[in-house]
């Protein structure tokens, strides 16, 4: 929110004021940059807005984004997994002199 000078209708800066015997440390002030107007800070100058979550849209297709990818067999690195086939796909999600991306989904479930 911008604050406008009533005299010269210039836009008003916040600074600190000279320290005083009441605040030691000054008080903060609007302060115009053309003319001489000062007023003192002696209310809180804020708005609180509670921002929504924006919703994540699943642009590979959720639990199904797998299910139509190119597979091989292989065996999952890990030692409690049975995985038998590894699950593949590639999307050009950079520009065209980038290489493709791969996502990569090895099927199993963990023992254990």
């Amino acid at each position: 929110m911008l604050i406008f000078c009533p005299n010269c209708s210039n836009a008003l800066t916040i600074s600190r004021a000279d320290s005083s015997n009441a605040f030691p440390m000054g008080v903060n002030r609007f302060e115009c940059r053309s003319c001489p107007f000062e007023a003192p800070l002696d209310k809180q100058w804020f708005e609180k807005t509670d921002m929504k979550q924006k919703e994540v849209d699943d642009v590979f297709g959720g639990k199904e984004e797998f299910a139509n990818a190119d597979s091989v067999a292989t065996q999952c690195p890990a030692e409690n997994c049975n995985g038998e086939r590894a699950y593949f796909f590639q999307l050009q999600i950079r520009s065209a002199d980038e290489p493709m991306t791969t996502f990569l989904k090895i099927a199993g479930t963990l023992l254990g």
